[in-house]
């Protein structure tokens, strides 16, 4: 199929950190009013997700594509794309994706390299990395996935540490996490194909010997904000001296509307994301929310009774998304298992990790040409077998 191209550039003026202004380029609209991108355009419905196109269900079933979130913090690039030996990465990246059967890619962002704080994006001798830049890359791999018929989740992942070219995962969003989210849904804001997961992977920090809390996130804390988390982030080290003022899951929600986006947000729950037992209890006020499910086979939720007590009958409310699935032996029968459960409960699922990463018994590819590992292969026949492909 051929996709309209675009043909409008609107400037969207964002009051950033730094005070720096940007433009992003826009979808093309219909003679309907409703921008066209050749994929679904996902909106919640009571415990539904459904395609505003047809008002059919929808079920996001695809991967986590990664490397935006720590590619421009390490320094040698924005993303993976970077490396991909292709005319054009972004839309051979697309297209492999694609011929799996994908309906939705996960894209987890760090949020210094989009707002340009902690000096990211990280620069190099040979290549100066920007702002503009990072956000220009984002932007051509989102349309060339949309192009390809498949929906994006833009996650709110990770961080560069201070002084550190790393790039770690906080506890709970910050200040500036506003300011991301202010300026990602703004740029998106008329793009129906895209959907924004306010928080990667919320947690409470125990110390070393993992007898006591450093920082006990409550649900509360996790609506409402105003607890006080560690700065550093659960790869560093940290006795929890010093602090930051915990950004709650109301004011990422209110961040996004405030910017004109109404689509659909993923919240995750407590423990990683794992832990959606009060989920409904406190989540804010919107309807257009998912709760996102992390499932691996390392964390407390990782058994049928669990997904039947707590995932299964909070599916009965509100739609929920496993936006990470993994194993620590991802052949070894427990992502057989759950896409049997998730199956049985209708439910979407979204592997990780799409990167070819030789260490990673969790890559689903071996190279940037799409070939798949033997986990890839269970993705693959998993997706394909929903898509008839």
């Amino acid at each position: 199929m051929r996709y309209a191209r675009w043909i409008a550039l609107a400037a969207v003026i964002v009051l950033l950190s730094g005070g720096a202004l940007y433009a992003q380029m826009r979808p093309p609209v219909s003679a309907e009013g409703v921008a066209e991108t050749g994929a679904a355009h996902p909106v919640v419905q009571g415990n539904r997700i459904v395609d505003a196109r047809s008002g059919r269900e929808f079920v996001p079933r695809g991967v986590n594509w990664s490397s935006f979130e720590y590619a421009c913090a390490q320094g040698w690039g924005m993303s993976s794309l970077d490396s991909v030996v292709a005319r054009d990465p972004a839309v051979a990246q697309a297209k492999a994706i694609a011929r799996w059967g994908a309906n939705t890619v996960r894209l987890p962002l760090n949020q210094d390299c989009w707002l340009g704080t902690r000096g990211a994006p990280v620069s190099d001798q040979y290549v100066e990395r920007t702002v503009e830049g990072y956000r220009a890359e984002v932007h051509d791999f989102v349309t060339a996935l949309n192009r390809e018929g498949v929906v994006v989740i833009l996650d709110l992942h990770s961080r560069k540490r201070i002084g550190q070219p790393e790039f770690g995962n906080l506890a709970m969003p910050d200040s500036e996490s506003i300011a991301f989210w202010t300026s990602v849904a703004s740029a998106y804001q008329d793009n129906p194909s895209v959907l924004f997961d306010a928080f990667n992977e919320p947690y409470s920090r125990w110390n070393a010997s993992s007898t006591r809390y450093l920082f006990d996130l409550t649900w509360q804390c996790w609506r409402d904000g105003g607890c006080r988390a560690p700065i550093e982030d659960d790869q560093s080290a940290t006795v929890a001296r010093v602090t930051y003022v915990v950004q709650g899951m109301d004011a990422m929600v209110s961040a996004i509307r405030n910017a004109g986006a109404s689509q659909p947000i993923l919240l995750g729950g407590l423990d990683y994301a794992n832990d959606l037992s009060h989920w409904q209890e406190f989540a804010p006020d919107d309807d257009q929310l998912i709760a996102a499910f992390h499932s691996y086979d390392f964390k407390e939720c990782g058994t049928e009774k669990c997904w039947d007590g707590v995932v299964g009958r909070l599916a009965d409310s509100v739609p929920v998304l496993t936006s990470e699935l993994g194993a620590e032996d991802p052949t070894g029968g427990y992502v057989d298992d759950y896409l049997a459960w998730s199956d049985e409960h209708n439910l979407g699922a979204l592997f990780w990790v799409w990167a070819d990463h030789p260490a990673d018994p969790m890559a689903l590819v071996a190279d940037d040409k799409g070939r798949p590992t033997a986990y890839g292969r269970l993705a693959r026949d998993w997706l394909t077998g929903h898509t008839g492909g």
